[in-house]
């Protein structure tokens, strides 16, 4: 965090515009990791009033000001977080454009959404960040694609990468790479998950207890993620030590291979990017209607 001291980050007021469970993970970490105390952050969205008192419960960040609009919030804060739903964001943001100052930082966790449209719906001279974490985030396990605009400064840079550096790891690309980071790690979770609970089935057809099935592959799949993690071989590398000639994990990986697992794996990925820009393209027709 060189340049960029406790100091400077702890001094500064953060605001989510929508209150999901992807702004929660944010501002816990934020939190968690001391950056910035929840007083100095303000969760607002547009209807539910009973989540926005929960979060206010649950962490202390600030999400109603007596005698203040919401507006308030916008205006005063440094870092602006945008994590309303895709189909509400044209309108959502449009609608906070007056309060926008050029000083401030505009963070986007919208999937599908560009620097360019957001740039156009505020109305150009902004410091915009396009960001797309994954709900691991949630732990502190996240894995977050970064990109910037023009107009980021350094400082904010460093700044951004702190606050997702709290809730995980994160790597700057291209813009034109970001519908991919939402392919393979913002949707990656859930296969992930898909995997799990396919072999948990399995495993109950073969006679396990529920609890034990989940247990058995649960444990798995973890030991497998920390043995890449802590060897650095690569899982290819890995796979091959588990698989001997002619043995069980052969059999295995041959009906999966003859099924064309990787195959699929493949096409679901590629699905989920494009799915990122079709998102995308119904928030610019929305914009130009």
């Amino acid at each position: 965090m060189s340049q960029l001291t406790q100091t400077s980050i702890a001094s500064l007021q953060i605001c989510f515009y929508g209150a999901g469970s992807m702004a929660e993970a944010i501002a816990r970490g934020i939190i968690n990791k001391e950056l910035i105390k929840a007083n100095r952050i303000s969760m607002l969205n547009r209807q539910n009033a009973d989540r926005l008192t929960e979060l206010n419960e649950r962490y202390g960040v600030q999400t109603i000001l007596q005698g203040k609009e919401n507006e308030s919030y916008l205006r005063e804060a440094d870092i602006i977080f945008l994590a309303m739903k895709p189909k509400d964001a044209a309108d959502a943001i449009a609608g906070i454009r007056a309060f926008i100052s050029p000083n401030q930082l505009i963070i986007s966790v919208i999937a599908g959404l560009s620097i360019q449209s957001i740039e156009r719906l505020l109305g150009g001279h902004s410091s915009i960040v396009r960001a797309m974490p994954n709900t691991s985030s949630t732990i502190g396990l996240g894995a977050t694609g970064i990109s910037y605009s023009d107009r980021v400064s350094a400082q904010q840079k460093l700044l951004t990468e702190a606050i997702f550096s709290s809730v995980g790891i994160n790597a700057v690309v291209d813009e034109s790479l970001q519908q991919a980071v939402t392919g393979v790690s913002g949707s990656g979770p859930a296969y992930v998950y898909y995997f799990m609970e396919s072999m948990i089935e399995s495993a109950i057809k073969l006679g396990f207890s529920e609890a034990a099935a989940k247990e058995l592959v649960v444990q798995t799949v973890l030991g497998a993620a920390e043995m890449v993690r802590h060897t650095g071989e690569e899982p290819a590398e890995l796979r091959r030590k588990v698989t001997s000639p002619n043995g069980t994990t052969q059999a295995a990986l041959e009906l999966m291979q003859a099924n064309d697992f990787a195959g699929t794996i493949e096409k679901g990925i590629n699905r989920s990017a494009e799915r990122a820009g079709e998102l995308g393209a119904d928030i610019e027709r929305s914009i130009s209607e």
